[in-house]
């Protein structure tokens, strides 16, 4: 296997115009659920403020789409986090984390914890939240999620919730 060229990524919110190359980025994983085109517009004009891209030569390389429950805003829950393929094994998944959380955390009520939900079989973004804990040397537990009942009929498998913290103080 053939290393990746490594590359410099620029971090930024995202605006409406991110919202088709997320799109793509979603579609062409092959592991992530796919959403609605207008999903992904209503994430990067509404949720900007939690979310992020990585652009590499004017082209969106990864993404993180985040939000805070309004229920806990302690809590900074990761819907979805994607990288391409030619910017994959170059920790851009870990830093587009690093960078959200230390974002969220100067932006409202502190955030004491990092969630997702992660089925088993997506096993990259299982090793990145554990990753993410590792690197902020704090505790990541799963516990019960979404079930396979919980999801329409068609064999959508569960997604334990994974829960990374309680994060230092800043």
């Amino acid at each position: 296997m053939q290393e990746p060229v490594s590359q410099e990524f620029t971090l930024r919110p995202p605006t409406i115009d991110d919202a088709a190359a997320i799109w793509q980025l979603v579609r062409d994983s092959g592991v992530l659920d796919e959403n609605s085109a207008y999903a992904y517009l209503l994430l990067c004009r509404d949720f900007a403020r939690t979310s992020l891209v990585a652009e590499s030569e004017s082209q969106v390389a990864g993404f993180v789409t985040a939000y805070r429950p309004p229920l806990r805003p302690q809590v900074l829950f990761v819907w979805q986090i994607g990288v391409s393929p030619s910017a994959r094994r170059q920790g851009l998944g870990v830093r587009l984390l690093l960078e959200l959380v230390s974002r969220s955390r100067k932006d409202g009520p502190a955030i004491d914890f990092v969630e997702a939900t992660v089925a088993a079989s997506n096993v990259a973004s299982s090793r990145l939240f554990d990753a993410l804990a590792k690197t902020l040397a704090v505790p990541l537990t799963k516990v019960e999620g979404f079930t396979e009942a919980h999801f329409p009929p068609g064999g959508h498998e569960a997604e334990p919730l994974i829960r990374i913290g309680p994060l230092p103080g800043l």
